[in-house]
């Protein structure tokens, strides 16, 4: 994931938003992010930008890979732990219920 700042007149417009650097998942923020697309990204906690190839399909407020993930990993958002990967993720893929689960019950 590389990053450059992303800061003044003329900034896109996000495809989709992670919170901290430490994130290896971002929320789509568009309706309609098709797959097959270089989205554009922005870290909030620090205001820099990065790309991924999005690999499917992905909903408004859904999460995208932001790195490979192997059942047994940890998907990190807002730089805290918000599940455990079932189910290996490429990067650039959806990540929903059908691959992570909460560590809870």
């Amino acid at each position: 994931m590389s990053s450059h700042a992303a800061s003044g007149a003329g900034r896109r417009k996000p495809h989709l938003l992670a919170h901290s650097p430490d994130d290896n998942v971002a929320v789509a923020v568009i309706e309609g992010l098709s797959a097959d697309t270089a989205a554009f990204g922005v870290i909030t906690e620090n205001d820099t930008t990065f790309e991924v190839h999005v690999r499917h399909d992905i909903p408004i407020g859904h999460k995208v890979a932001l790195t490979d993930l192997k059942a047994g990993d940890t998907a990190i958002k807002y730089g805290q732990d918000i599940g455990k990967v079932i189910k290996d993720v490429a990067k650039g893929e959806h990540v929903h219920v059908h691959n992570v689960k909460t560590k809870r019950w």
